[in-house]
């Protein structure tokens, strides 16, 4: 009989005796998968689908495996685990060779043997995004608008895990290119520098991580790794898809915050107005604090320009933009900061490479097409919903509700209204955005409200107002 041969019966009988001591949940999550990859005389490799579940095995049940394969095979035996996507060009065991060393994927504080381990930022599908050691508190430069969120961010990063847990979740929101995904990362990096373990995940990194951890079976291994940290950091939320997978988080989320960890979580807009998101997980995060990052008024522009000129300095020896320069940049570009990153990488470009001092002129041909004063702002039926639902005192909840009442009906006429003239969105997704209502209906709001504004002048001048302060 082969050595192989003779390793697959041995295994069998290590699998049965491993079912019966342990269980059949426990098995089916860090045994079923397990695989004979190459089998010597007193040498056998077992490979796992993934980093993490070899990771868990060395670190928790290696032992146990080693003892009934010797009990079995009536010799001792060394075993190696590998991950069967690293072994496509295998290397002959060599049979007295020293055993892998065990990296775990989480390296971002000390634990106990019986905890599962610590996801580091930099791992693999089943651990976290990357993190850019760029982004760092110091880096992220500060405004009127962000800086309710900068202090909420930086009290939770330099918080001790034996400190308590002050905003729970802590949820930020903002549009593109305003800085939160640089808050998160600069909250990840100051966690993780300090010793606590940490997890940064987009939404769409948990998405694929839960959905890879059912397919090979792991999906206990996933649940207890998520909840064996001290502060869990998820971005984008407006993109976790999927009823099975939001419901996931709705758990990891109420674990960690009932187990007094920290959570924070980044999103385009605020929890209520996540309106694809589980109830219960919107609920959850409203319940924390929730802060806003605002526009980027025109000094913090320049701000973030300057920052920009002086790390170009650093690495462009000569390279310089007038202050005026910068002052038009930041004058013109109003959108966000990265429309800001590429207006300076233009200037840098033209003067690197055509060896002409940065001037007026050369910015205006740069950057043209990122001047968008003339473009009208587009307007959001959610900001809508919020700014009439504030001007009449009632809730966004009431407007989206079926009450009929004429404190209501009225200002959910008149949100109809401006989203039908002020958005470019259909009858019918106008009516879906208002509670599901049918197309008719919205149609029958525009018609009243377009004939009360040319009888009413007080009307008039409300829906002005409104106007106005859409388009700021």
């Amino acid at each position: 009989m082969s050595d192989a041969m003779r390793a697959g019966a041995v295994w069998e009988r290590v699998r049965r005796r491993l079912r019966a001591e342990f269980g059949e949940d426990v098995f089916n999550s860090w045994f079923k998968s397990i695989e004979i990859d190459h089998a010597a005389d007193d040498a056998v490799r077992l490979s796992v689908p993934t980093r993490f579940l070899k990771s868990w095995i060395d670190n928790h049940y290696r032992d146990r495996i080693i003892a009934r394969w010797s009990e079995e095979a009536a010799q001792p035996i060394r075993i190696d685990m590998m991950v069967r996507s690293a072994v496509t060009n295998r290397v002959p065991l060599k049979p007295k060779a020293a055993p892998e060393s065990v990296r775990p994927i989480i390296q971002s504080g000390a634990r106990t043997p019986d905890q599962a381990p610590v996801i580091n930022g930099h791992s693999d599908a089943l651990g976290g995004s990357p993190l850019d050691p760029r982004l760092t508190f110091d880096s992220f430069v500060q405004g009127r608008s962000n800086t309710l969120a900068r202090a909420a961010a930086l009290q939770v990063a330099q918080s001790r895990t034996t400190d308590s847990v002050l905003f729970n979740p802590l949820y930020i929101h903002a549009g593109v290119g305003l800085g939160k995904t640089h808050l998160l990362q600069a909250i990840a990096g100051t966690a993780q520098a300090a010793g606590r373990r940490i997890l940064y995940l987009t939404a769409e990194k948990f998405t694929f991580g839960f959905v890879a951890s059912l397919k090979n079976q792991t999906a206990i291994a996933f649940k207890e790794a998520l909840r064996n940290i001290d502060l869990l950091i998820i971005d984008d939320l407006q993109f976790l898809q999927g009823k099975q997978t939001q419901a996931e988080f709705c758990h990891t989320l109420n674990a960690l915050i009932d187990a007094g960890r920290q959570v924070v979580v980044a999103g385009d807009r605020p929890p209520s107005d996540l309106e694809n998101l589980d109830e219960r997980v919107r609920s959850r995060l409203a319940g924390g604090l929730t802060v806003e990052i605002g526009g980027l008024d025109e000094n913090l522009r320049l701000d973030i320009l300057k920052q920009k000129l002086n790390q170009a300095r650093a690495q462009h020896q000569g390279f310089d933009v007038p202050l005026a320069v910068l002052g038009y940049v930041a004058k013109h570009v109003t959108q966000n900061g990265r429309d800001l990153d590429g207006a300076f990488n233009r200037l840098l470009a033209s003067n690197r490479l055509t060896n002409q001092p940065v001037t007026i002129e050369m910015a205006e041909r740069s950057i043209r097409d990122l001047v968008r004063v003339a473009e009208p702002r587009r307007v959001k039926i959610e900001e809508i919903q919020k700014i009439v639902a504030q001007h009449y005192n009632v809730s966004r909840s009431d407007i989206l509700s079926s009450r009929r009442t004429a404190t209501v009906v009225r200002p959910r006429q008149i949100a109809m209204y401006l989203a039908k003239t002020m958005t470019l969105r259909s009858l019918p997704e106008i009516g879906r955005r208002f509670g599901g209502r049918d197309h008719t209906t919205v149609l029958h709001a525009v018609r009243k409200i377009e004939g009360l504004v040319g009888q009413d002048p007080a009307l008039n001048e409300e829906v002005e107002v409104l106007k106005r302060r859409l388009n700021d």
